[in-house]
């Protein structure tokens, strides 16, 4: 273990900052829109069981790896296999997995940099034109964009952990959900807001089948940030007297909490400005619900309002969106750096150097995917679809490796680190732990069905995506 190790100042600062890595574009526009098509109340309990009964343990594995061992990812499961190189190799998915993510979500941040900047200017009208998004994403605005995104995450980044990405979620997590609940309430006093607010809650039983529940169950473990290395990598950061199962718990709570109220802000808000809405015909593309419709709803504010405080409303949603994107962008580009820290013995400043540069490299080619360079455009074909190289990063890296990854940290605790140990990490700092119906449950299920969900899960992603077939429902 590195004496030398940065850690959080404090088990809050901890939580903030894996909360802030959880919450993201997902919870605040995806997770309402799936709720509200695939029924409802009904979607939210399955969601919320989903998160209690198979994301929690993972989390809880996979924070107490990085807490145990003290590295990141790579490094982490190399320790604890004992340098076995299959499982060097899964400590290796677990590095590039998160570098990847990295690449595409900081494209998307930037758009939403580009749309807070065009709202706050007075140019919420130009969002709503549906031909806007196509030409936007091919400007050369993008590329400044990029250097104002690049100069927040790293400068949080250069500034350390506890200088940097604790004090950085300490500011923009309170803030965030000030500004979530604000709109919320804003968004309730709307005509015919209430409609959205049935839709949402009202359960729908009807709508469940084996496919519903995979998205549900889906949507839980991405939005938590398993499979990504992000909870290892912070683990690793934590104090070894914190009460790791009470923070994991925290840090659940924390983003299911700010998924459910987002629903009561995008729904209300859809059905406010189309009573009529079917929901059914709602994308489920979180980047197409906020950068093609979402803006036309607040441009139809301005009856109401007027343009400037439909802009106002418009930039504060683009602020809050924003604010997710960058806590997620933080936490996932720390992990690879955290990663070449550790096994180059770099200091901060030239790991990151290096890793910025060439994920500079990344960015770009995906900026010039949207149709600037044919070849990356149509870089791939697969189960009949042509994909660009930005789709290919995310069916890979986002859809297909993350549950793989999730799968590989639980094998690697029942295997090589053992459940006696397993266990004896999570008593640390939480003596009320041992032998609680937690322990139990959580043992039982690492055991013997969590595993195999996740495998299903694998599978299923594998032969849907690449092959065009699907193994549930």
């Amino acid at each position: 273990m590195s004496a030398s190790r940065e850690q959080f100042g404090s088990r809050l600062g901890f939580i903030l900052a894996a909360a802030g890595s959880a919450v993201g574009i997902g919870n605040l526009v995806g997770f309402p829109v799936a709720a509200a098509k695939n029924g409802g109340g009904a979607f939210l309990f399955i969601y919320a069981v989903f998160v209690i009964f198979i994301c929690l343990p993972v989390m809880m594995a996979e924070i107490s790896i990085g807490r145990h061992t003290q590295h990141a990812p790579m490094n982490a499961f190399r320790s604890l296999s004992y340098g076995h190189r299959g499982w060097t190799f899964a400590g290796f998915l677990s590095l590039i997995t998160p570098y990847m993510i990295a690449v595409f979500y900081t494209v998307i941040t930037v758009w939403l940099f580009g749309y807070l900047w065009e709202a706050a200017t007075g140019g919420l009208a130009n969002l709503a034109d549906p031909n806007y998004f196509g030409a936007f994403i091919n400007s050369n605005d993008v590329f400044l964009h990029l250097i104002a995104v690049e100069a927040i995450v790293f400068f949080i980044l250069f500034s350390g952990v506890k200088g940097g990405i604790e004090r950085g979620a300490k500011i923009m997590m309170p803030t965030l959900f000030v500004m979530l609940i604000a709109l919320v309430l804003f968004v309730l006093t709307l005509d015919n807001a209430f409609a959205g607010v049935r839709y949402y809650f009202v359960p729908d039983f009807s709508k469940i089948n084996s496919s519903v529940i995979n998205t549900a169950l889906s949507q839980a473990f991405f939005s938590l940030s398993l499979g990504m290395g992000i909870m290892i990598t912070y683990g690793s950061y934590m104090q070894r007297d914190d009460d790791l199962p009470s923070s994991a718990k925290f840090v659940a709570a924390t983003d299911t909490l700010v998924a459910f109220i987002a629903g009561l802000l995008i729904m209300p808000a859809i059905f406010s400005f189309n009573p009529d809405t079917n929901t059914a015909d709602l994308s489920d593309s979180s980047v197409g619900l906020i950068f093609t419709f979402l803006p036309k709803i607040f441009l139809a504010m301005q009856t109401s309002i007027g343009y400037v405080g439909a802009s106002l409303v418009a930039s504060l949603f683009f602020l809050l969106v924003f604010f997710a994107a960058i806590t997620s962008l933080v936490s996932i580009t720390e992990v690879p750096n955290s990663a070449l820290m550790g096994s180059a013995k770099y200091s901060r400043t030239r790991s990151l150097s290096i890793i910025g540069a060439s994920m500079l490299v990344f960015t770009v080619l995906c900026v010039f995917s949207f149709g600037r360079i044919e070849g990356l455009t149509q870089f791939m074909t697969y189960a009949g679809v042509n994909k660009s190289f930005f789709d290919v990063i995310i069916d890979v890296f986002y859809d297909t490796i993350l549950p793989l990854n999730g799968l590989l940290a639980c094998l690697l605790v029942l295997t090589h680190w053992k459940r006696t140990n397993f266990h004896r990490e999570l008593e640390r700092g939480s003596p009320n732990y041992r032998n609680s119906w937690l322990e139990k449950y959580v043992d039982f299920s690492l055991r013997t069905f969590i595993p195999a969900i996740l495998l299903i899960i694998f599978i299923n992603t594998v032969a849907l995506k690449y092959f065009g077939v699907s193994l549930i429902g």
